[in-house]
């Protein structure tokens, strides 16, 4: 019922930059709450990076704190992550998250948790 549809993931060398977004779209009405950001690196299990509410708070791993910022934009549904001075230990798959409510017809709505395929991010010379 709730797609997510995640890009920007690629090749980095160590210290540079990506930018990740990722997209929530249904064809019902769509009223998202909490949305995030998680990772999986080989023979690891996942891991939250980072998370933002409705009301744009955030929460961050702390491997992860004063290099990465979460940020989203409410009127499209849309969650980013902003990764800078990236190290090898940040590649692993990302992938976003989101949680909140999708509508029924004629006027109810049904909770929805609903994840994305993945982006890798490799970070690497």
């Amino acid at each position: 019922q709730v797609q997510l549809v995640e890009s920007g993931g690629g090749l980095v060398q160590p210290g540079g930059s990506l930018r990740l977004s990722c997209a929530a779209s249904s064809g019902r009405m769509l009223r998202v709450g909490a949305m995030g950001w998680y990772r999986q690196a080989p023979g690891n299990q996942r891991e939250l990076v980072a998370t933002i509410t409705s009301d744009k708070r955030t929460n961050y791993v702390d491997s992860v704190k004063g290099r990465f910022t979460i940020s989203r934009d409410n009127a499209k549904n849309t969650v980013y992550l902003q990764m800078n001075s990236l190290t090898p230990e940040d590649t692993a798959v990302y992938s976003c998250n989101a949680q909140g409510l999708v509508g029924r017809p004629f006027g109810s709505f049904d909770p929805f948790d609903s994840w994305g395929p993945g982006t890798q991010v490799t970070v690497s010379l």
